[in-house]
């Protein structure tokens, strides 16, 4: 009906119900799993841990560790339950020295203005957080009253160290820095001092500095032993290279961190063709340091797959000098541009490297060539002619 009105036409609807509606339309890109994601937190999933006491062993870090509604949950609950637990234990008292009986009671109560639970779980507020109103008071009737005084001191005092420290260390937590630690979102393969290099770009978005700052790198992917065993997360350590050398970089302003890519690297023989979703390649960046104003030690992660990894790219300049300062413009960070870079590995680039003399031979040339063209094809504003000198 739509063909015939001429809203739909009508091969197109000849074309759809031609097709078995079973079969998917749309199928999803199959990606490798990332081991670690872009953000640093660890894909890795327990499952089937049959040990779960060790976790109760550990309190405080176990309190830590979980999300904030569950510790805001048990932050409340463990005050709600010591303000009952301890008002049934003061309304015992005077139930058992007859305090609560109008009129018959004894002549010097336990605590005074007691005479229901709810005056009680009242009682127990006010000495727990030490909020004393002056109505209800323990007297020296009963030394039980005194003794019970003393323990709901002791217990209240004992929750707000652990409740209050648990809540400290979770804003406080090192990975709340790592926050403002970012890294590219693509990492590069380029010809830097004549050597393909893999790069990447790391900076800091606060003024306080990351004192004692180290990178490492992990390339991580699926190998299989000549014993036949397979490792499904192989993790090979690769050196990272800076313009100071070292892993120890001062990261004051954002720097390119690169690795050189030699005979002794797990990327030896990674080709341009390689870089796909498909391939079973991951690199791990880890950036460890100390927090200037806390002292404490944080760590930012991030890790590239196959696909994220830009062959032939360099990063744009972003640091200018501008009224006697240094200023960054972070709008530029992830930038790239295209350069001259060899179509091979790096091993078949040592064994040739007249690959490289021509890639650098024909970048030279191109500039040449279009000057050339702009001054062929410039034209002058204005011509004397031969009958205006004479």
């Amino acid at each position: 009906m739509l063909s015939r009105k001429g809203i739909i036409p009508e091969e197109y609807v000849l074309t759809r119900l031609a097709e078995d509606p079973a079969e998917p339309r749309y199928r999803a890109r199959e990606r490798r799993a990332r081991f670690v994601s872009k953000n640093g937190n660890c894909n890795v999933a327990h499952k089937n841990i049959r040990e779960q006491g060790r976790f109760l062993q550990d309190v405080f870090t176990t309190l830590v560790d979980l999300k904030w509604p569950h510790t805001l949950l048990i932050f409340t609950m463990s005050f709600l339950c010591s303000w009952l637990l301890f008002a049934m234990v003061w309304w015992l008292i005077a139930f058992a020295h007859g305090d609560l009986a109008p009129g018959e009671g004894a002549a010097v109560p336990c605590v005074t203005s007691i005479h229901s639970f709810s005056s009680a779980f009242l009682f127990s507020i006010e000495v727990q957080v030490t909020i004393g109103f002056g109505g209800r008071m323990v007297t020296e009737e009963c030394p039980l009253a005194i003794l019970i005084l003393i323990v709901q001191n002791i217990v209240g005092l004992m929750i707000n160290a652990i409740m209050l420290g648990c809540i400290f260390m979770k804003t406080a937590q090192a990975h709340r820095r790592a926050e403002t630690l970012i890294f590219s979102k693509h990492a590069v393969i380029a010809v830097r001092h004549g050597r393909l290099c893999f790069m990447l770009r790391v900076g800091d978005l606060r003024k306080s500095m990351i004192i004692s700052a180290t990178i490492h790198m992990q390339v991580v992917r699926k190998t299989t032993s000549p014993e036949g065993e397979v490792v499904p997360l192989h993790q090979v350590d690769i050196p990272m290279e800076n313009g100071v050398g070292g892993n120890s970089i001062f990261l004051v302003a954002p720097l390119i961190i690169y690795h050189v890519i030699d005979a002794n690297s797990p990327l030896y023989d990674l080709a341009p063709s390689d870089l796909h979703h498909h391939q079973d390649l991951e690199i791990i960046v880890i950036l460890e340091g100390v927090v200037e104003t806390t002292g404490i030690t944080t760590q930012a992660r991030t890790s590239y797959l196959a696909d994220e990894i830009l062959w032939g790219q360099r990063f744009v300049p972003i640091v200018a000098e501008e009224d006697g300062r240094y200023s960054v413009d972070y709008s530029k960070f992830g930038n790239t541009i295209k350069v001259p870079t060899p179509l091979c590995t790096a091993r078949q680039l040592d064994e040739d490297r007249t690959l490289l003399d021509a890639v650098t031979l024909a970048s030279a040339r191109g500039p040449l060539r279009k000057r050339s063209v702009a001054v062929a094809k410039a034209k002058p504003k204005f011509s004397i002619s031969p009958d205006a000198l004479s």
